[in-house]
């Protein structure tokens, strides 16, 4: 079968990338070997599996690597289709739909969460970083009613591709409230958005996963700056 075989993921614990894909594993009691990779001196394994972008995630099954996070989602998806719940709907409509709205998130979202934390050298320029992060979530506002039909989830009643994709950031959405004082999805500004993460960080998928330590995301942070992370981040 085609979901045979041991897994290993090679990864960060602060990696919005890598959680998306241990969200997954989770989701679908997949039992995996977690790998903390050093963001300074990266393994032979991690090399030699990835050696086009050098990044975290690889996911390896049965000793095969497959790279990038939402390749590696799908791929989960696809290799398990008898595990319950799926990631992707059925409907090939509503996985477009799903796939445009994940792209979304790590255009938008990824590109104003590097500038808050790692591309912004004065305040003037983080907040801008801050205002384009806004904007884009309350897009996805709008998209949380448009594909959940009113049910908790961008999955519906479930945890799906969206929310995975979007969940990964929280643990560094935690890091930046502290920088600017207020939760970077906004119950003022994204009631439904605000909700949406209540409940994502509730589930059995992202308890004891995702980080919650404000402190010491940002102290990570300052290792990763020095070590010149944002010229290609895998955080």
């Amino acid at each position: 079968m085609a979901g045979d075989g041991e897994l290993k993921l090679l990864g960060m614990w602060t990696s919005a990338f890598v959680l998306r894909v241990r969200f997954v594993l989770n989701l679908k009691s997949l039992p995996y070997e977690f790998v903390e990779e050093n963001l300074g001196d990266k393994s032979d394994l991690l090399l030699a599996s990835n050696p086009v972008n050098k990044t975290v995630p690889v996911l390896l099954h049965a000793g095969r690597p497959v790279n990038e996070s939402q390749v590696i989602l799908q791929y989960i998806d696809e290799a398990w289709p008898d595990r319950p719940p799926a990631v992707l709907p059925s409907d090939p409509y509503e996985r477009a739909v799903a796939r445009f709205w994940a792209a979304y998130v790590d255009d938008k979202v990824r590109l104003a969460w590097l500038g808050i934390l790692f591309r912004s050298e004065t305040e003037e320029e983080r907040a801008a970083a801050v205002a384009q992060a806004d904007a884009a979530l309350e897009t996805l506002e709008g998209a949380l009613r448009e594909c959940s039909g009113g049910k908790p989830f961008f999955g519906g009643d479930g945890v799906g591709l969206v929310d995975v994709v979007l969940g990964g950031y929280l643990g560094w959405f935690t890091a930046i409230k502290k920088l600017i004082g207020r939760r970077m999805i906004d119950p003022a500004r994204t009631p439904a958005l605000a909700a949406w993460e209540d409940l994502f960080r509730a589930t059995d998928a992202a308890r004891g996963v995702l980080p919650d330590d404000a402190d010491k995301m940002l102290e990570f942070r300052q290792t990763a700056l020095a070590l010149g992370a944002s010229k290609k981040i895998t955080l």
